[in-house]
C-alpha cells in the first residue's frame, strides 16, 4: 500500500498540489484577511509559482508511458526549485528574529522627509509593509517561518521522488 503512495507521479502530483495550496493559502491572507505583504514576502512566493509549473512538467513526465530518466530529472529540478524556496524564507524568518539585515526598501529606519510638505505627500504616496515586522503569526511561527517548513518539506518528497525507489 505504501509503495503505491510513494511513487514519482504521486510524488509530483503531492509537490504540485502543495505549492498551489501554498499559494493560495498567501492570497487568501493578503485578498481575504487583508494582511499586506511585503517585498521579501513576495519574493519568497516566486519559487512556489515556478514550482507549479515545473510541478505539471513533473506529473506530465513521470506518466508511465514517459521514460523514467525525464520524469526523475523534472523532479530533481523541482527539488532544487523549492530548496531555493526554502532558503528565501529562511531569510526572511532571519530577517523577522533579526537574525539578518533585511532590504532597505522595506526595513530600518525610515528616514525623515526635509519639509512638511515632503512628509505630506510621502503619506499620500508611500505605503512601505515591512519586512523585519511578522505581520501574522500561525502557531507561533511567522508567514515566512511556515513557508521555509513547507518549501523544506516538498524539496524533500519532490527529491524523494527523483531518487527513491520506482515502481
Amino acid at each position: 500500500m505504501f509503495a503505491r503512495l510513494a511513487t514519482p507521479l504521486n510524488a509530483a502530483l503531492l509537490v504540485l498540489f502543495g505549492s498551489l495550496a501554498t499559494i493560495g493559502g498567501a492570497w487568501f491572507i493578503e485578498l481575504v484577511l487583508g494582511v499586506k505583504p511585503c517585498h521579501l514576502c513576495l519574493i519568497g512566493r516566486i519559487p512556489h509559482y515556478v514550482g507549479i509549473a515545473v510541478g505539471v512538467v513533473a506529473v506530465w513526465t513521470n506518466l508511465p508511458s514517459r521514460p523514467k530518466w525525464l520524469g526523475r530529472s523534472a523532479l530533481a529540478l523541482l527539488a532544487v526549485v523549492l530548496l531555493v524556496g526554502t532558503v528565501i524564507a529562511a531569510y526572511h524568518s532571519g530577517v523577522e528574529f533579526g537574525i539578518f539585515t533585511g532590504p532597505t526598501d522595506c526595513t530600518g529606519p525610515l528616514d525623515k522627509p526635509v519639509a512638511i510638505q515632503d512628509f505630506l505627500k510621502q503619506l499620500q504616496t508611500v505605503k512601505i509593509i515591512r519586512c523585519d515586522e511578522v505581520a501574522m503569526r500561525i502557531f507561533g511561527f511567522s508567514l515566512a517561518s511556515w513557508n521555509a517548513v513547507i518549501s523544506l518539506g516538498l524539496a524533500g518528497v519532490a527529491g524523494n521522488g527523483a531518487v527513491g525507489n520506482r515502481q
